[in-house]
């Protein structure tokens, strides 16, 4: 009968040395890791399960700041640490006509309704629907003016709706 050959392709890595739980005191295998600090987020203790958890429960990444730092912190991360800037405008500041002229719309939108941000669809809506029948022309016996209006009004609810909810 032969004998197995073993292909070193599938035979089983040899399991790492254990290391030892990082807590002082504690003599169990140190099988987790957890950040040594938060500007040493590449280096690590290595703790037992228990241990591990209790670290974990006390982590404080924000510890030390101010709320200041902080939310500079969570505006750098939510572009992954890289320069950017407003998606309106250019790096230095001046953003384009084009944009001028929408934000001038929304802000004309915003006065026909009588509304200040923030607003919810439900309450745009509802403010839609007591000027439409305030101005409706047949409310008006047909006059041409609250036609108009009800025009403008249209208008700037479709830019509204368009600018916050689309």
């Amino acid at each position: 009968m032969r004998r197995p050959v073993s292909d070193p392709v599938f035979a089983a890595e040899p399991e790492p040395p254990l290391r030892g739980c990082d807590h002082p005191g504690c003599a169990a295998g140190g099988e987790f890791r957890a950040p040594k600090s938060r500007l040493e987020l590449d280096r690590y203790h290595w703790f037992c399960l228990e241990h591990v958890r209790a670290y974990n429960s006390a982590w404080n990444y924000y510890r030390g700041m101010s709320d200041a730092e902080i939310e500079a912190e969570i505006r750098h991360d939510t572009v992954w640490q890289r320069p950017s800037w407003k998606h309106n405008g250019r790096a230095n500041g001046h953003g384009s006509e084009a944009a001028a002229r929408a934000a001038s719309a929304c802000d004309q939108a915003l006065a026909v309704f009588d509304i200040e941000p923030p607003f919810t669809v439900v309450r745009l809506k509802a403010r839609y629907k007591v000027l439409v029948k305030e101005h409706h022309p047949d409310a008006h016996g047909g006059d041409k003016a609250a036609e108009e209006r009800l025009k403008i009004i249209n208008q700037a609810y479709a830019t509204l709706k368009a600018s916050y909810f689309s």
